[in-house]
């Protein structure tokens, strides 16, 4: 079966380039506003889309993407208005890869058959589930498998040559390397050390490395897209949506421009990467 997101690599593999994965809170400020972003990040130069279920204990992330979750738990995210917010997208783009990223526990409590079935209707690609380790892959990956969605496994600088097997042994879509030890938004790592890292993660699957934590420049992404199959940016757009907003969290600039100013800037540094 080839997904969406087997198709955009490979057309991105044929152009010689790697993928630019975006990630942004679903429901950060608003559900409107956040619609009106994800609609707009293709368009500025997005080729795979992350969304953020919004949930209150998000223990891997940084400050930034910790208070995106509280603004959209605030005004009333929930998971299936990220589902929603998906069926809505879809309406306009049925191309573009879509990741639902976050814990297990939101999941879990709506139930795993009934979001997998919603899911796939609303046209989700694949799962990032990061407190979610291999040996609990009857949970929800080897379901989500076989309900066609993608489970991208996440490994780190620390996952190594005995671990790293286990970790992609269900792993679809593409593999996401952290690059550094720590919470989202850190800063980058040193580009040689990212290069080995893919190079020797590579060696054990034929699946696209996507690199992520920390990039914030087109500099960072020319250096990491040189070598990766896509870099992944997040924090840095948070970031751009929180700076429109006043200290009560009510939209004072233009959200949508902001995150769509910080992806252009940053597809320019993927697409002049090779």
């Amino acid at each position: 079966m080839t997904t969406r997101m087997d198709e955009k690599f490979a057309k991105l593999r044929a152009e010689g380039r790697p993928a630019l994965v975006t990630y942004f809170m679903g429901g950060d400020p608003d559900y409107q506003t956040s619609l009106d972003i994800m609609k707009a990040l293709p368009q500025a130069g997005a080729d795979v889309i992350e969304i953020g279920m919004a949930f209150s204990d998000p223990m891997a992330d940084g400050p930034a993407i910790q208070a995106a979750a509280l603004r959209a738990l605030h005004n009333g995210q929930t998971l299936p208005k990220a589902l929603a917010m998906v069926r809505d997208f879809r309406l306009t783009d049925d191309t573009t890869p879509i990741v639902l990223m976050g814990y297990y526990n939101p999941i879990y409590v709506y139930g795993v058959e009934r979001f997998l079935e919603e899911a796939l209707d609303a046209g989700i690609d694949g799962l990032i589930v990061v407190d979610l380790p291999p040996e609990m892959d009857d949970e929800l990956c080897i379901p989500a498998l076989k309900a066609g969605i993608n489970f991208i496994r996440l490994a780190t600088p620390t996952t190594d040559a005995k671990r790293l097997p286990k970790v992609l042994e269900n792993t679809s879509g593409f593999v996401y390397y952290v690059s550094m030890n720590g919470i989202t938004g850190s800063a980058l790592a040193d580009t040689t050390q990212v290069s080995e890292a893919v190079a020797r993660i590579k060696s054990f699957t034929p699946l696209p490395v996507c690199v992520g934590f920390g990039v914030r420049t087109a500099e960072q992404a020319k250096a990491i897209g040189s070598s990766a199959d896509g870099v992944v940016v997040g924090s840095a757009i948070v970031a751009a949506i929180a700076a429109t907003l006043d200290a009560d969290n009510n939209i004072q600039g233009d959200p949508v421009a902001a995150a769509s100013a910080v992806v252009r800037e940053l597809a320019s540094g993927v697409r002049s990467a090779r």
